[in-house]
């Protein structure tokens, strides 16, 4: 069985997935393949999946490649975690928007960060998907790329691939952050959750039967300081938890971010993916560091999806995740074209989601938005119109929160140049 790595080079997150995948015996003597277009940062993914083997116990079969077909050939698993652009393109999603005054915390998933994110990152995922079609057919693509449901979606639409699920870790922590401030072992909770990627939402909270919601509750309403974070004043008034930080939520929403008592009544930290950016490089220079000294590596699981999918499909062994796929009426009430946060049970048949029904209107409400401005952004690139580039930032709360129209086209622009030739071709378009 071959794994291949696109975007090895995102060293520490490999690290992980590795540490993952070695903790499984039957895993143990895969072949991994690693692809990364960086050289120095490729010879140090090999590097620490070496370590991380030999500290496992694990004896897989190990090649680094810079030519991405020669790694993908025969696979029968891709991970994709390449980042277009690194740190340089990221800073440009903060810095053009924060010039205009549209203000961001992560910016990987909606808004302009989020929508030019996915625009530098569609040519890659073009040619990444006539790749495996011609190399590794029958492979499984599993992305944790973001934007998720963007990236998701153009897959699907642009490449022809159908075994391609999104991954994201963000319902199962959400779960354990839940059942920790509960007081009740995560073991002993059930939970059920839908919606999209970074917006879904946990519709059963339960222990033996039990809704838990009702100490939630309680906690709330005893300590202020637990009021005083987006995700929970969203729950409060929508009634159902949402599955991803508070960061990342306030950006999803036209209420938050435009306002300066908010972001201090909610302690909204504007511009903190950047922060993460710098640790994640510090990260990577310590285990590079590490590597050259001979001094010990952290190796440490991260209970992540694509270890546990592949992990099922090779042993048969039944689980269910939460994957992102196209809705295909999977969620009645959203976009059958949009691709959704669900259930998937996974087994040696492999990734089979599970039909969900009808959200509360008020949660569909919001994940309808979000999947209209994600179409504009993947017809943008799929029928070659610029236009609908603008048409998703007007589309998206936050941006048309903090912007009149006029100012949106030249933010747009903005980025369209800053960005140049990341974009495919018949983008690179300054309407004015």
């Amino acid at each position: 069985m071959k794994i291949t790595f696109v975007g090895a080079g995102s060293v520490v997150f490999t690290q992980g997935l590795l540490a993952d995948l070695f903790a499984f015996p039957e895993l143990g003597g895969v072949h991994i393949a690693l692809h990364d277009i960086d050289e120095e940062r490729l010879s140090t993914a090999e590097a620490a999946a070496r370590y991380i083997a030999g500290e496992l116990g694990a004896s897989p079969r190990l090649t680094a490649h810079l030519d991405r077909r020669e790694a993908l050939a025969g696979a029968d698993f891709v991970i994709n975690i390449v980042q277009v652009g690194m740190a340089e393109a990221t800073r440009t999603d903060f810095d053009v928007p924060a010039s205009f005054g549209v203000r961001q915390t992560i910016a990987d998933t909606l808004g302009v960060g989020g929508i030019f994110r996915a625009l530098r990152t569609f040519p890659l995922l073009r040619a990444l998907g006539a790749d495996i079609a011609e190399v590794c057919p029958d492979a499984w693509l599993l992305n944790y790329t973001n934007p998720m449901a963007m990236n998701v979606q153009y897959l699907t639409e642009a490449t022809g691939l159908t075994r391609v699920v999104g991954l994201c870790h963000s319902v199962y922590w959400t779960m354990r952050g839940l059942a920790e401030l509960v007081d009740v072992p995560f073991e002993e909770v059930t939970y059920r959750a839908a919606g999209v990627n970074h917006q879904a939402w946990v519709l059963e909270f339960l222990r033996d039967g039990e809704n838990l919601y009702p100490r939630l509750d309680a906690l709330i309403e005893a300590d202020p300081e637990l009021r005083r974070r987006v995700r929970v004043d969203m729950y409060r008034r929508l009634g159902y938890y949402p599955t991803e930080t508070s960061e990342h939520s306030s950006e999803y929403v036209p209420w938050y971010l435009g306002h300066e008592s908010e972001i201090s009544r909610l302690r909204v930290p504007v511009g903190n993916y950047l922060e993460i950016v710098d640790e994640n490089i510090a990260a990577y220079e310590q285990t590079r560091a590490a590597l050259a000294s001979g001094a010990p590596l952290e190796v440490e699981g991260t209970m992540e999806y694509a270890p546990q999918i592949i992990h099922s499909m090779v042993t048969g062994t039944p689980r269910v995740i939460y994957g992102n796929v196209p809705n295909r009426g999977l969620i009645a009430n959203l976009p059958s074209r949009g691709v959704v946060e669900v259930p998937c049970v996974v087994d040696a048949s492999g990734v089979q989601p599970t039909r969900v029904g009808e959200l509360p209107p008020q949660l569909a409400a919001l994940n309808r938005n979000y999947l209209s401005m994600n179409d504009l952004v993947v017809r943008a690139a799929v029928e070659d119109e610029p236009r609908h580039i603008r048409h998703a930032a007007m589309a998206d709360p936050a941006t048309a929160a903090a912007l009149t129209v006029e100012r949106i086209w030249e933010l747009c622009d903005a980025m369209v140049v800053a960005h140049g030739d990341r974009l495919q071709p018949s983008l690179r378009v300054v309407l004015g």
